[in-house]
This record gives C-alpha cells, sequence and structure tokens, in this order.
C-alpha cells in the first residue's frame, strides 16, 4: 500500500520507522533533495540515496568495504552475543558470506558460483522455469481466484533454487519456514525471544542441509551445492567449511536466490493492478514489451531497498564528512527513483531506454550474482501470467496489502486476486 504523503522535513527521520519502511518512496524524495548524505538519527547510519553516489560507493574498494562484521562474540550485540552461542553449541556459526567479503576473497569465493550462473546454464535452466510457472498457473487458473503469492510468487523461485541446492520438493515449505525466520533474525531491534526463535529455526536448517553436504561429499551430483561443496576456493587450497558453506545456505541462496524474485513478482502485479494501459499493452506484444517490463519492477521496487558498506578511511561525500569506520547504508530504492538519471521517476515505462541501468542488482564487483536467472524467473512468471489471464483486479477486501516491516526487503505475504483466463 502506497502513501502518497511526502514527509515536510528530515527532523525525526528513521528508516527502522515501520511507517516509513512500508512506503519509503517520499522519504526517499525529501532525503536526496535535501539530505542526500542523511546520518539516520537512530541505526547511526549514514543513508545515501543519489544515484551517482551510490555508484561512487559500490565501485570504489578502497574506500569502502563490503565487511562490516566479526566473528568475535565481544564485537557483538546483546542479541548477537546469544545467537552466537547458540550457534556454537547446537549448530555451526555462520562464516563470511558471499556478500560480506572483499576483493581478492570475494573474487576468488565467487568463482564457484560462475558455471551455475553462467549463459549456457541459464539456458538450460530456463526450460523448467518456464514449465513450472504455466504448471504453477495451471494448478489454480480454473478457480478464477488465488493468493498471488502463497500459490505462485514463492514456488516459482523457491523450487527452482531449491533443485539446485539438492532439497526435495516435498521440503520447499519448511525450507521457506526457515527462510522467514532468518529475515525475521535480521530485524533491528528485534527482542530476546525474536533472536532466540530465529536462531532456532536456522539451526534446525543448518542440520537438514548439514546431511545434505555429507552425502554430497561422498556422491556428488551435477547440483551447484554439490560444486559449492566439493571444489576447492581458487587461491585457497582448500574447499568451503561447513560454518562457510551455512552461511551462504540462508542469506545468499534462499533470501538472494528465491525471497527477492518473490518479492519483485508480487510488486510487478500490483503495479499492474494499478497501471492498466502497462498491462494492455504487455498483453498485446509481451515480446516487444515484456523484458523492459522486468527491468522497470526491479527498479520502482528494489526488492533489496539497500546494502551497507564500511567506510575504510575518512570520506567525503556531498560535502557530508563520513569517519573511518562508520557504517553507510547504499539505498538503492532511492537512487532507482532518482530523477537525475530516471526522467519521471516514479512512473512504470516500458519503453524507456536507460530502464536495465537501475542499481537493484547493485553494480561493480558485487552485482547480483543471480541476476539473470531472476531476470529469466521475472520474464516466465510474467509471461505465463500474461498468457493464461485475460484481465485480473486485486481484491481489496481480501488483502491487508502492508508490507512486513522489514529494514532492507519489500515482502507482502498474500496478495489475493480474481481473474478470468
Amino acid at each position: 500500500m502506497e502513501n502518497p504523503i511526502k514527509p515536510t522535513s528530515i527532523e525525526g527521520v528513521t528508516l527502522i520507522d515501520p511507517e516509513i519502511q512500508e512506503c519509503p518512496f517520499p522519504t526517499y524524495d525529501l532525503l536526496r533533495e535535501e539530505a542526500p548524505v542523511f546520518k539516520d538519527p537512530i541505526t547511526g547510519m549514514f543513508v545515501v540515496t543519489r544515484y551517482d553516489d551510490l555508484r561512487r560507493i559500490a565501485l570504489d574498494y578502497d574506500n569502502f568495504s563490503s565487511h562490516r562484521y566479526s566473528n568475535d562474540p565481544e564485537m557483538h550485540t546483546p542479541s548477537q552475543q546469544i545467537a552466537h552461542k547458540m550457534f556454537l553449541t547446537k549448530g555451526w556459526v555462520p562464516g563470511k558470506s558471499l556478500a560480506a567479503r572483499d576483493d581478492p576473497d570475494h573474487k576468488q569465493m565467487r568463482s564457484l558460483f560462475d558455471d551455475a550462473f553462467r549463459p549456457k546454464r541459464i539456458a538450460e535452466i530456463e526450460g523448467n522455469v518456464q514449465k513450472l510457472a504455466y504448471d504453477l498457473i495451471d494448478d489454480f487458473i480454473d478457480d478464477q481466484e488465488c493468493d498471488y503469492v502463497q500459490q505462485y510468487a514463492v514456488p516459482l523461485p523457491l523450487f527452482i533454487i531449491c533443485r539446485q541446492m539438492g532439497a526435495k520438493d516435498e521440503d520447499v515449505w519448511q525450507i521457506k519456514k526457515w527462510t522467514d525466520a532468518w529475515i525475521k533474525g535480521g530485524t533491528i531491534g528485534l527482542d530476546e525471544a525474536g533472536v532466540i526463535w530465529a536462531t532456532e529455526m536456522e539451526i534446525q536448517a543448518q542440520h537438514y542441509f548439514q546431511a545434505i553436504f555429507e552425502k554430497l561429499r561422498v556422491q556428488p551430483d551435477d547440483t551447484l551445492l554439490s560444486d559449492l561443496v566439493n571444489n576447492e576456493v581458487p587461491g585457497w587450497d582448500r574447499t568451503l567449511s561447513d560454518s562457510e558453506l551455512h552461511a551462504e545456505m540462508m542469506q545468499d541462496t534462499f533470501v538472494g536466490g528465491s525471497e527477492t524474485t518473490t518479492n519483485a513478482m508480487s510488486a510487478g502485479i500490483m503495479l499492474l493492478d494499478k497501471n492498466p494501459a502497462v498491462w494492455q499493452k504487455l498483453k498485446k506484444d509481451p515480446d516487444k514489451y515484456l523484458n523492459t517490463f522486468v527491468e522497470e519492477v526491479v527498479r520502482l521496487e528494489s526488492p533489496v531497498q539497500g546494502l551497507t558498506r564500511l567506510a575504510k578511511n575518512d570520506v567525503e561525500i556531498d560535502g557530508v564528512s563520513i569517519p573511518k569506520g562508520s557504517v553507510i547504508d547504499i539505498r538503492y530504492g532511492a537512487g532507482n527513483r532518482d530523477p537525475r538519471h530516471f526522467s519521471c521517476p516514479h512512473d512504470v515505462d516500458i519503453e524507456r531506454k536507460n530502464a536495465a541501468s537501475h542499481l537493484g542488482f547493485s553494480t561493480g564487483t558485487h552485482y547480483c550474482l543471480g541476476a539473470p536467472l531472476a531476470r529469466r524467473e521475472l520474464y516466465w512468471g510474467f509471461r505465463a501470467f500474461i498468457d493464461r489471464i485475460d484481465s485480473f483486479r486485486v481484491v481489496p477486501e481480501k488483502n491487508n496489502l502492508r508490507h512486513l516491516p522489514n529494514y532492507s526487503l519489500r515482502i507482502l505475504k498474500e496478495l489475493h486476486i480474481e481473474f478470468t483466463p
């Protein structure tokens, strides 16, 4: 649900405000113009909102680091200390994930994933994506109504990534519960009970995947997970440790590889409901417009609103001095609606020439590894819907239409629609 009211002052603004998280775009507009580098009074992070500044930070590896978390429990918050102790005694303390590494470590580890996301491999997977998209719709098409999120947007990318990670189809919904718990566990200000619950759920997931790791070490197969388990990291002279593998499973694989695509699929249908002329254009000529629509969905909704960097040195951005050691929130969701780079930035324009220059998949060395697959999942997710559905409407009385409060992700838990096949 979008709130068109734009705040009139930056006084009191904090991005952990649930109402701002529900619809952050008016706040982004204000910050871009009045405080493009804004120190959040609650988190202490420097929030950056202009497109060019975001690109500069993402590409400046001398001054900004992706690694800001420590495995030293003495450096943890009380909540992190609770989780650390639980992982230590019941599971595996997650190592640094790919997203939290700098080069050369990052580049070396990333090479393990390269084969899985090469164009040839994506082309091999794409047929499965296409078939699954049409099969999922055919499962509910006779009902002329569905929960688009739970019956379509969740299972499409989740089944695909689960199969790449050696999980059984019947376990997909349990894995979804673990993923949801991981997301909740990252909520800023989560109370102790919430931290304990989320950590217990992640430890359950660790034990599930540990059994798969051990099986793949004895019986390798052609899945991505088998490659991650058995192939040496170039330059490391070793394979990934169990702790490093567990770090990859939740953050980079299931949240990065399915949750973000789910959220983009849900956002796309909301955009089409509000923009019937765009729906008609897509119905008339999907081959011409659909790829650009995919880019516009990612640009406008930015399923990952922002990521963080650590200042390695004293730096200055837009006249604001940022001390060494500061945490910087590079707010992709704001940059993707920057009028300096995108004309009429709040509009869905499926003829936009620079739509693909958005930062929804980041840029530079940390450009989203799974972006090629995500684009094909979004393409076929929308294409099957366009092909099978003549018209549809979001049903207000059946929907909450509020996103889950979250600092980085835009998550709809339900989206009930009625349609005519």
